[in-house]
């Protein structure tokens, strides 16, 4: 056996989160058309390359995270994708996309990347486009105030005043949601995300739209800061993983991969780490 096959081959732990009647040997190209594997499919591909390429905005704590003096990305959704990679048998890389340009990148021809990840909500408009994967984090729209003020938020109503500066970052649902149900608000789009939070303690700002998913991080880190709705979110959804269409063969290999996750344990310890609320 070669070193080109014993490294393909390598691959073989598919056979337990795949179909066996498509995953059903190594990916060896020159036997993918007899075993009944297409040689041009995704997963192919990503095992030829032995790289799964990650696009992630890496500006969302504690899900999708840059540090910018190293480079080294960190936190929940960067975690389910090195299970991803690592169900693929293959390393991983990461690509950086943002809010604004994440359809576009995502769509990108040719691709900057295999899938993105990283506090990306699941919505019938992504889902018409693109192909997304089962939800690995539940979420929903809430707020982040100054803790002195947390009781000045009860309600949506409170916050949609003329005087209440809400301040989210450009192109995501965020946006969004603040232009379609804040209509008297004073709407301020401030470009890094991972800035905002700072920029609602210090006074510059009075409200940010933010998910569950990201508001307990800096209540916890920022004694400043409040998260007064925390258990009463505006909407309800789910956090899943984006690819192009026409790769479903991956998108496969993604959701028996959360599926895993799910029942082996390894979704509620990252929930746990991270101090989300686990919903599955």
């Amino acid at each position: 056996m070669n070193k080109e096959t014993i490294r393909l081959c390598g691959l073989s732990i598919l056979l337990t989160l795949c179909s066996a009647t498509v995953f059903s040997a190594c990916y060896n190209n020159d036997n993918n058309t007899e075993k009944g594997i297409p040689t041009d499919s995704k997963v192919a591909e990503i095992a030829e390359r032995g790289t799964l390429v990650i696009g992630t905005t890496g500006d969302y704590r504690p899900l999708s995270f840059c540090e910018p003096e190293t480079g080294e990305y960190w936190g929940f959704g960067i975690e389910v994708a090195g299970e991803i990679a690592k169900s693929l048998g293959v390393g991983v890389q990461f690509v950086k996309t943002s809010w604004p340009t994440l359809t576009e990148d995502v769509l990108a021809e040719p691709q900057l990347f295999d899938l993105a990840i990283g506090g990306i909500t699941i919505t019938d408009a992504r889902k018409k486009n693109m192909l997304m994967s089962d939800g690995y984090l539940a979420n929903g729209k809430t707020i982040l105030c100054r803790a002195s003020e947390s009781d000045r938020y009860t309600s949506l109503a409170d916050i949609d005043k003329p005087e209440v500066r809400v301040m989210v970052n450009p192109g995501g649902l965020n946006e969004k949601f603040a232009n379609e149900n804040l209509t008297h608000a004073t709407i301020i789009v401030h470009k890094k995300n991972e800035e905002i939070p700072i920029l609602i303690a210090e006074g510059e700002a009075d409200v940010m739209i933010t998910e569950i998913t990201e508001a307990p991080y800096y209540v916890k880190t920022d004694p400043r800061l409040a998260a007064p709705l925390l258990s009463k979110p505006f909407t309800h959804g789910e956090i899943g993983v984006l690819m192009q269409k026409g790769q479903e063969d991956l998108l496969q290999v993604v959701n028996n991969t959360i599926q895993k996750m799910k029942s082996d344990g390894t979704l509620l310890r990252l929930h746990e780490k991270y101090g989300l609320v686990y919903a599955y």
